[in-house]
This record gives structure tokens, sequence and C-alpha cells, in this order.
């Protein structure tokens, strides 16, 4: 275990969920926050929420690679950024605003509590969600040879995927994985989520060799890792013959935003606001919503475990600028703890400990 390094929390008065901070969860060294790393991060869609741009933009670009031809969106440090759809009340917008937020928030609307741990990195966001309602292996190929395309004008060295594409038989060539290992010869990090259906089974771009498949991890929202599971997370074997996923992180009590001006969030305003008057009815419905306060539930998902390990990965090269892929993906699986009585193949090297993969860069000799 690393050193301890003492930090202060706020409080959350208001709070009718003691959710543990994700930072706090991840025993991360609050010394790095991933100052000077720019993360792309793949989802279906995504929403410019305080977490991400106040007091300063963080949102370097935003693209939609499942148009042709594709839409794309630059912006500076103290614009408010604006995209096609954005202020549109949809779940495929909601998802990429809470894996955004949860790993590289910086909790503005919780004065700092619920944070990632990447809360100081700069973000390009791409869109791959579809008129159809899908995303394709197509739009995420298109996505990750945009990214490596642009990686040079963004100084891209993280690429954080919270979705999937279709399966494919056989995997040997397909062109996500192709695409995958393109950037990470490049030098780019990629970082891939691998599924929440508890099936021996992974899809594009879980299954490239080259990237960093995360899956699932139960801590019941404590720190006794005696009580940690393994989450009903996909996994499987490699054409290569490499068991994926490498590691896990949680992906159960993570903390996120609401999207503002939906159902959810103009109803979590009412019922703690009924609850701060002391009506207690009001209780039952919050649990229900798994709501944290009047801006933040508790979420679930790999969704949620892959960019919480693109975070800690983005303090990594912050405090050791120039680690290679392998390098990061060796350093992660070394900072791991095994979880009890999980079979190797749910959970790799096991659940990674952000402090002790800090330790670990910063005295790589490379």
């Amino acid at each position: 275990m690393h050193h301890c390094i003492e930090q202060v929390w706020p409080i959350d008065t208001e709070a009718a969920f003691g959710a543990l901070p994700t930072p706090l969860r991840m025993h991360a060294d609050p010394r790095f926050t991933g100052k000077g790393v720019t993360i792309a991060h793949i989802d279906a869609g995504f929403y410019p929420h305080p977490d991400l741009i106040e007091p300063r933009n963080r949102i370097r670009a935003w693209v939609d690679t499942a148009k042709q031809p594709m839409s794309y969106l630059q912006f500076d440090r103290d614009q408010r950024p604006q995209w096609p759809g954005c202020d549109r009340h949809t779940h495929w917008i909601w998802h990429g605003l809470m894996t955004t937020s949860a790993a590289f928030g910086n909790g503005w609307l919780s004065s700092g509590l619920y944070r990632g741990l990447a809360s100081d990195s700069e973000l390009v966001l791409v869109q791959t969600w579809d008129k159809n309602g899908r995303i394709t292996n197509a739009t995420l190929t298109r996505a990750l040879r945009w990214i490596r395309r642009q990686r040079k004008r963004f100084n891209i060295q993280v690429v954080s995927i919270s979705v999937a594409g279709d399966p494919v038989v056989p995997l040997r060539g397909n062109s996500v994985d192709a695409a995958v290992k393109a950037l990470a010869e490049d030098g780019v990090i990629v970082i891939a989520a691998a599924g929440n259906r508890c099936a021996q089974q992974l899809v594009p771009p879980a299954t490239a060799c080259e990237a960093i498949t995360v899956g699932g991890l139960d801590d019941r929202n404590g720190f006794d890792r005696a009580r940690h599971e393994v989450w009903h997370s996909n996994y499987d074997v490699t054409e290569q013959g490499a068991w994926k996923p490498e590691v896990v992180a949680p992906s159960l009590w993570v903390v996120a935003p609401m999207l503002p001006g939906s159902d959810v969030a103009v109803e979590a305003e009412q019922l703690f606001k009924r609850r701060a008057g002391g009506d207690r009815t009001a209780d039952a419905r919050i649990n229900e919503l798994k709501l944290v306060n009047r801006y933040y539930q508790h979420v679930e998902g790999t969704s949620f475990a892959a960019p919480i390990i693109a975070s800690i990965v983005a303090c990594m090269l912050e405090a050791r600028p120039g680690l290679k892929p392998q390098r990061v993906k060796d350093i992660l699986m070394a900072a791991a703890y095994k979880i009890p009585g999980a079979p190797d193949e749910r959970q790799g090297a096991g659940a990674v400990d952000a402090g002790n993969a800090l330790e670990i860069a910063l005295s790589d000799p490379a």
C-alpha cells in the first residue's frame, strides 16, 4: 500500500446516501489530477455540464462520428461550449454526461466532493450514437481514426471508451481492433469497457489486444477489501490467447451528476425540498432513483469503470510524462489487488489501487 497523503473533503450535509467520493475509494494521490493531459472520451452523446466547464471550460472539442460528413467543433477555455443536440433530454446524452463527469469532472456542483480523479484534464468528446439508435463498428472505427488524425493537434494521450460495437466472428483483423492497435503504436493509451452481461463474450473494442479492457468491481461502497466482489461484467479470451479484462474498477456506487432539466433532475429537486422541510416520505422515492443529493445519483456499469481507469492513467502521465502504452498496462496490473474468491479470468490482475499506480509510475526508471 502506498503512503497515506492527507487531504480535506467537504461535507455533503444534504446527502441522502453516503456514497464514497471516487478518489477516496480509489486511494488516489491528491497531488495529481491529470493536469496537462488530454483525454478523448468515446460515448453515445454528451452534455456540457458545470463539472466540466466551470470555472473554466476543459472541453477542447466535440465531434459526431456517426454522421457523414462528421460534425466537428473546437472550443476555447473561456467559451461555454454548445453543440447540436446537447440540450436534448435523452438517455444517450445522459450516458456520456455521467461517464465523463464521474471520472474527469471537478465536482463543481458539490464543492469538489464528487469529483473524478482527473479533474484537471482536458477533454475531446467523441459522439457515436447514430440516427438509428445504434453504435456500430463502422462508427467506432471512424471515431478511433479521427482521434489518431487529431492526436497531435490536441495532444491526445489517452482514449477512454464507454461503449461497444457489434460482435465480430472471427475477431482477427476487424477494423475496430486495428484502429486501437494503430493508436497504441503511436503511443496513445486506449482503455475500453468490458460490458455488463456477465457473459464470456467480448465485442470490439474490448477485444483489442492493445487496449486495456476494464471489468467491474463492487466494493460495497467501503474500504474492506475482504468484502469486495467482482461485478457481473463480461470476460473472454482474445484471438491471441490473452484473457480480458486485464483489471477491474468500480462499476457500482459511483457518483455522477444528473442531466440538468431532465425529468429525474426536476423530480430530485422537488424531493430534496420536501426532505429538507421534514417530509421523510420522500426517502423511498429518493432511494428508488438512487439519488445522492439534488444534483447527483449513484450509477453502475463498466461504462464507469473504464473512464475511472483512464483518469488514473491521466494522473500517471501527469506524474511521469512519456509512459508508453504497454508500460502503463504493466503498472496498472502491478498496482492491482486480487479480489478474494473471484476467478482470474473475470478479474485479470485485480482491482487497481490508484495510489499504488502513481507510486510505481513515479519510481519508473524510463
